[in-house]
């Protein structure tokens, strides 16, 4: 393989590593679906859809990318295999031509003319027919090669320039995110920590995207409904053990609690919200939320709000500011997961 290649994975390795890596470089106050309380219009769209748009946008080219770069990995077994059967049957080739040089290309005639009885008169020309037969199939299967060759190193810098693309389109959603957040205040926590389970991913499309889903599951915690994506979610919570109150659809209001996209999960052990959650209650809120963070791509999360703070895939986490004050409001005594 040329040694443009190595360069150019290089290249598109550390532009991916610029943007995952400054996700959560940016502080920022968020208020998901802005003042107006409905889904807004695509001229003035609310912080909430922005958010939703913004980070649907950046998960599918993160997989995009994912899928780009596994695809890449093929492609270049696939050359590295080429190149090692060309190099296998160079010498042959030259040597091939190195004769035709110096003596002319082998005839039937020049071949037989010294031929001294009929045994060896049919010898030679068995001899010269298979020499022929071998030396045009090798020259065949060399030119096959070159072309396999050529195609799949174009095939290469077409993954690199879908990568490009796909890490272009990520930066765009991530300014689009932290503008959608009107940034301010300081660097959060991220209450991220270690050794947290590992959920079971949910169902995606052949390209690594997430489909839109409708409520169509009945919500286990109310008389609505949420998506199958939701109580996905919310059964691999349970399952890894964060069985405390939740509560999910809500029949009214913004966001995602009426299109059954998201639950609030009670830090409390006994059933309701509670105040503002310390001791254990606000050790189990933060491991919950770092649970949630930990498994997003597995999960499709869309945001994640917790303590007053607000997490989104293509930004991280940022300061958030509840609009009553309260511990509902600022998120002090639960858990908020929307999900994709």
């Amino acid at each position: 393989m040329s040694s443009r290649h190595p360069y150019r994975r290089i290249l598109v390795g550390l532009l991916a590593a610029m943007v995952l890596g400054g996700l959560a470089a940016t502080p920022a106050a968020a208020e998901p679906g802005g003042d107006t309380g409905d889904e807004g219009s695509s001229a003035n769209p609310t912080l909430g859809s922005v958010l939703e748009d913004s980070t649907r946008a950046w998960t599918d080219a993160k997989a995009n990318y994912d899928a780009s770069v596994k695809h890449q990995a093929e492609l270049t077994a696939q050359l590295q295999a080429t190149e090692a059967q060309l190099v296998s049957i160079q010498a042959q080739v030259e040597a091939i031509a190195v004769a035709a040089y110096r003596t002319g290309p082998l005839t039937t005639i020049s071949a037989l003319m010294d031929s001294t009885s009929p045994d060896s008169f049919a010898e030679r020309a068995s001899s010269i027919n298979q020499i022929a037969h071998h030396n045009d199939h090798l020259l065949h299967d060399f030119k096959q090669l070159k072309d396999q060759q050529a195609a799949q190193k174009k095939a290469l810098d077409d993954e690199v320039a879908a990568q490009q693309q796909q890490v272009a389109t990520m930066e765009q959603k991530k300014k689009d995110a932290e503008n959608a957040l009107k940034l301010a205040g300081g660097p959060s926590k991220g209450f991220v920590t270690a050794n947290l389970p590992n959920a079971d991913p949910v169902p995606r499309t052949a390209g690594g995207a997430l489909p839109k889903e409708s409520c169509s599951v009945k919500d286990p915690t109310t008389t609505g409904c949420i998506t199958p994506r939701m109580i996905h979610a919310m059964q691999e919570a349970q399952k890894d053990g964060f069985k405390r109150f939740v509560a999910c659809f809500r029949p009214s209001g913004p966001y995602e609690h009426p299109k059954g996209r998201a639950c609030d999960f009670s830090v409390q052990t006994k059933s309701g919200f509670g105040g503002v959650a310390s001791g254990d209650d606000f050790v189990y809120g933060s491991t919950l939320a770092a649970y949630f963070v930990k498994n997003a791509n597995a999960l499709g999360v869309m945001y994640v709000i917790w303590f007053k703070e607000i997490w989104t895939p293509a930004v991280g986490w940022h300061h958030y500011s509840g609009v009553a004050g309260d511990p509902s409001s600022d998120h002090t005594n639960h858990v908020h997961l929307s999900i994709l």
